[in-house]
């Protein structure tokens, strides 16, 4: 044993003072009302919605459904390629030099050349159906996407097509010689197989 008193004493004492303690903390005024009170409970909400759709929705839903289907269809069917071309009609495109020099003169040297096949070799010896100018403006009828890659001397290439026609003269304009900004309708499968004639 250490210390003044055994350690049952202690254990007495200490409980002594705690309820001592106790005993001096006094209740707020008012809380046992307050904890008493409860507050209301809020009320379940129900949904406005019935749990089943009425035949009539259910209907129409399904009426969608089956027309946004026969369209999706319609749209990309296997034979519309063969029907009439969508998109705008023909568009007036500007040929566009990429020399500045040659940009004023109508010489051979300066000339442009419009091709037979846009999937031909561009300066193939066969492929040219006709010769434009920087300036000159051209029927676009339409235009294909996956031509030969051209590329001009400013560094410009794209692998667009026009197929133009002016003056009874018909033939592919390369997208890099042209700065065109209206938009052109795609070539139908027989179109992007039209050969131009000079």
């Amino acid at each position: 044993m250490r210390g003044d008193l055994p350690d049952e004493e202690t254990a007495a004492a200490l409980r002594e003072r705690l309820r001592a303690a106790d005993e001096s903390i006094g209740t707020p005024a008012g809380l046992w009302d307050r904890v008493g009170a409860t507050a209301p409970a809020a009320p379940v909400r129900r949904s406005s919605l019935p749990r089943r759709l009425p035949p009539l929705v259910a209907g129409a839903a399904a009426v969608l459904v089956a027309l946004v289907v026969l369209g999706t269809w319609w749209l990309a069917r296997p034979d519309r390629a063969d029907g009439p071309p969508a998109g705008p009609g023909p568009v007036t495109v500007t040929v566009h030099n990429a020399e500045e020099a040659c940009r004023e003169l109508r010489t051979v040297e300066c000339s442009l050349r419009l091709a037979k096949d846009p999937y031909a070799v561009y300066a193939a010896e066969g492929n040219r159906a006709g010769r434009v100018w920087h300036g000159d403006s051209m029927t676009a009828l339409c235009v294909v996407a996956d031509g030969t890659l051209v590329e001009d001397e400013e560094g410009v290439s794209s692998s667009r097509w026009y197929l133009v026609s002016e003056n009874g003269v018909e033939g592919w304009l390369p997208g890099v010689r042209t700065r065109n900004t209206a938009e052109v309708r795609t070539c139908t499968a027989e179109e992007s197989r039209r050969r131009g004639t000079g």
